[in-house]
């Protein structure tokens, strides 16, 4: 706790992005280590020092969470530990979120987002919501192992603007493809943007299936939603 201190008295007397970068790394090793008081204290901290919501969950928490993300699939870690990790950095996001300044917008971008039927993993499906709605974005949450002619019809009913599925498992991945050819069928291709994302995912894949977009974390995502939305 000395050493994390000591950051925090160079970051109050006007520190480098070195130090608000240390800072990010507690958190994410925080996350990591499942040390659930630290992570408390180290978000209180962030919001002390006027670092920006969505800054402290993307570089810290989220970072984290990816690097738990990268155990798991090298087998170092397991569910129990992934799902501990999520809820300390649940934690986190309950006192950073409502700090996040939205950005309002007269006509809001529709966004049907969910986990493809088959997998029920959805840490980092939250975490692009979290980020998508802080970015004054409509998101509408199909959950996780998501009906794959779901997305179709919530893409419909609400008149959505992006389709965006997630998945974390090689056996579901498949299923991406065939809502684009659901769409294709009922001859609705154009109206939408889909974005594509998780852990087996690539560019490649989405270039191979037709996507519009890929994205390997949640900022990413939102910054590409914006840029489509803008083009």
């Amino acid at each position: 706790m000395e050493m994390i201190n000591y950051y925090y008295k160079n970051i109050n007397q006007g520190g480098s992005n070195m130090n608000e970068d240390k800072l990010f790394q507690q958190i994410s090793e925080a996350v990591v280590e499942m040390e659930d008081e630290l992570v408390e204290e180290l978000c209180n901290k962030s919001l002390e020092l006027s670092i920006p919501a969505d800054k402290t969950i993307n570089k810290g928490l989220i970072a984290g969470m990816d690097k738990v993300g990268r155990l798991y699939e090298e087998e170092e870690y397991f569910l129990p530990e992934v799902l501990t990790c999520s809820d300390t950095l649940n934690i986190g996001l309950d006192i950073l979120k409502p700090h996040i300044e939205t950005e309002s917008t007269d006509s809001p971008i529709k966004v049907v987002i969910g986990v493809i039927e088959g997998d029920t993993h959805d840490i980092g499906k939250n975490l692009v919501k979290i980020m998508t709605e802080s970015a004054g974005i409509e998101v509408h949450d199909l959950g996780r192992d998501v009906p794959l002619k779901n997305f179709v019809n919530t893409a419909e009913e609400i008149g959505a603007n992006f389709i965006c599925m997630s998945t974390l498992m090689t056996t579901t991945m498949m299923g991406m493809k065939t809502v684009i050819d659901m769409l294709k069928e009922n001859n609705i291709r154009n109206k939408y943007k889909v974005m594509i994302g998780g852990g087996p995912i690539s560019q490649r894949f989405a270039d191979e299936i037709g996507a519009d977009a890929y994205s390997a974390d949640a900022y990413g995502a939102v910054e590409k939603i914006k840029l489509m939305m803008a083009s």
